[in-house]
């Protein structure tokens, strides 16, 4: 149990319920996860990650270190810097600082460096409206590599959430070495919710597979396309090759060999291996139901409403949250549709972003999108959408 002083959450059973923002509980989200580096550029609606971790990192009990980055390019670099060194790091922005990070952000992919960057989403494009909430940035975040390669995505929908899956984006950071967004928005971020915080649980996450220190160090040997390489940290015993560049196992640049192509395939693998369970949700399905309500961060608590209200009112639906965005989760998706004749997807965007992103697995249903801009979705917004299209 972690105990802080007045600027953190004490978690003693003394004081159970505390008002505490998603942002702040993302940061102690990291530090129980077992961060020790974070680097940051100050920008709405994220900074008060940026604020909690310089408060918190410096303390004697958490032995770490928070460094102010002169943009976002340097802080994500100062990050994976840090991560190669063996300690667990985490940056945090919004979609124009995520911009910036993209250049690192898949250097760390390709060179198999963990890291954690939580993005807090604002209304965009470009610097958009700071202090107006969105989730604009679900496609940017996802398919912001070059091959497509699937960056694990975690989506919380209140400030328990932001807590809980910071851990589980270490986790998974940590254990196939990849980088992994949190993806937030302001109204989750910088809500004050009143929280038990006795009743939060560290998740202990995984130190990275090391290298033996027998016989020279291949950085990039993998023994199954599905798992990552042994580690060896930048400055240790072994001499540690890293590039972003094609590369063959011993990291040296080749184009495109079989061994540069395998592992190219490898980064997606051990990915896609995992997508089960990497899949957190919550699933509340109706028998006989005929629609599907589904979303995710602040508008699933809109949907969940207005689900229940339909309930009431007689209607047969079934309610499905998503934590994980990427990988989909397409084994929930599927279980929670089936029966359905329609699917709706609620998200505070212009098109619908992740409905496109699951509507082939959706192809024989009719999929409804209740979007919009500027103002959060209401229920209202959605059951009036929904009895619309009856």
């Amino acid at each position: 149990m972690m105990s802080t002083t007045q600027t953190g959450i004490q978690h003693e059973r003394t004081a159970r319920r505390q008002l505490v923002s998603g942002n702040r509980l993302v940061a102690l989200g990291a530090v129980a996860a077992g961060c020790r580096f974070f680097s940051g550029y100050p920008i709405t609606p994220s900074s008060e990650i940026y604020q909690a971790m310089m408060e918190e990192l410096p303390r004697p009990e958490n032995a770490g270190l928070a460094l102010a980055a002169p943009d976002e390019i340097s802080a994500l670099t100062y990050c994976v810097g840090a991560s190669m060194a063996g300690y667990k790091a985490m940056t945090a922005t919004s979609g124009p600082g995520w911009c910036l990070m993209i250049e690192t952000l898949q250097y760390g992919l390709m060179t198999e460096t963990p890291v954690v960057v939580a993005v807090v989403q604002r209304l965009g494009p470009s610097t958009g409206g700071a202090t107006q909430g969105a989730q604009g940035d679900v496609l940017l975040t996802q398919f912001c590599t070059s091959g497509g390669y699937t960056i694990p995505v975690f989506a919380p929908s209140n400030a328990r959430e932001c807590y809980e899956l910071t851990q589980a984006a270490f986790w998974w950071s940590e254990r196939l070495r990849t980088p992994v967004v949190l993806l937030s928005d302001k109204e989750v971020g910088m809500t004050l919710e009143s929280i038990d915080v006795a009743s939060f649980e560290r998740r202990p996450v995984p130190e990275r597979a090391a290298f033996s220190g027998i016989g020279r160090y291949v950085p990039y040997a993998c023994e199954q396309l599905e798992e990552p390489p042994p580690f060896a940290p930048v400055g240790g015993a072994a001499k540690v090759v890293a590039t972003g560049s094609a590369h063959d196992r011993d990291g040296k640049l080749r184009k495109n060999s079989p061994e540069v192509i395998e592992l190219l395939v490898h980064l997606q693998a051990k990915i896609a291996a995992h997508a089960g369970d990497m899949a957190i949700f919550e699933m509340d399905l109706q028998e006989k139901a005929e629609t599907l309500v589904m979303s995710y961060g602040t508008t699933a608590r809109a949907a969940r409403e207005a689900v229940n209200h339909l309930r009431a009112a007689g209607r047969k639906v079934s309610f499905l949250k998503l934590m994980t965005l990427f990988p989909i989760a397409a084994e929930a998706i599927e279980q929670a549709a089936e029966g359905c004749r329609r699917v709706v997807v609620a998200e505070e965007n212009l098109t619908g972003l992740y409905a496109s992103a699951v509507q082939t697995l959706l192809r024989d249903r009719e999929m409804l999108r209740v979007n919009g801009i500027g103002n959060q979705i209401s229920p209202l917004q959605i059951i009036e959408a929904m009895e619309r299209a009856r």
